[in-house]
This record gives structure tokens, sequence and C-alpha cells, in this order.
């Protein structure tokens, strides 16, 4: 499970799955950052292979509505972070989408490659 997890990384892919570190609590973890929107995705991964289980623990840590500090959430939410900008390459000015990334982006590769090798995906919400 572990190598079907970690086949996950590519040039295509917007995040990384890597070795957890020893106080990261988990076995591997897949980490989105994108420091322009202030935002930071972390989902960790328990691996059971008594149970053929991974135990997921989602992380998020995102602006608060008025930007001030930051706020952290766990568990799954279906979220959207976007960046906007006015290109105006046509010689006209209007509003265009310059970046997009959401939670099911990094969520559903992940999902496919556990379920696809016969094992169960388990949200947690406290602990791995």
């Amino acid at each position: 499970m572990r190598a079907a997890l970690l086949a996950v990384n590519g040039p295509n892919v917007g995040f990384v799955v890597r070795e957890a570190s020893l106080n990261e609590d988990a076995d591997l973890v897949a980490e989105f950052e994108y420091p322009a929107l202030d935002v930071t995705l972390k989902t960790r991964m328990r691996l059971r292979p008594a149970t053929h289980e991974v135990r997921v623990l989602e992380e998020r840590w995102e602006p608060t509505a008025d930007a001030a500090r930051r706020q952290y959430g766990r568990g799954p939410a279906d979220k959207v972070y976007r960046q906007w900008g006015m290109p105006g390459a046509d010689g006209r000015r209007h509003k265009a989408e310059t970046f997009r990334f959401g939670t099911q982006d990094m969520r559903y590769p992940l999902q496919r490659a556990v379920l696809g090798a016969g094992w169960t995906w388990r949200g947690v919400l406290f602990r791995l």
C-alpha cells in the first residue's frame, strides 16, 4: 500500500506524498501548500495492514475571512481555493481565474490508490 500511495506523486499532481516525520504521528503525509493564498492542506495517513485499512486525518490551514490570521480545520471539507487576476491580454479588462485547487484534487487520487488496492479508506477526526 505504501508504494501505491507514493506512486501518486508525479509532474501533473499539485501535491506531494511523502514519508511522515516522527512528530507527525502517521506513516505517510500528502501535503499541498500555496503561499500566495496562505493555504496549506495536509492529509496524514496511518496504514493498518492487519485490517487492510488506511486511517486518514485531513487538516487545513487557511486565512480567516478578514485575512488577519490563519485558521485551522480538520476533517473532510470540499472546498476550492481560487486566485483571480485581470489579464487583459486581448486589450479588454476582465476577471479571469489564474489558479484553482480543491480539496478533492488531493483526496480523490489518494482514495483511488487505496480503494484500487482493495483497502479501506477510513476518515477520522481525532486520532489515527
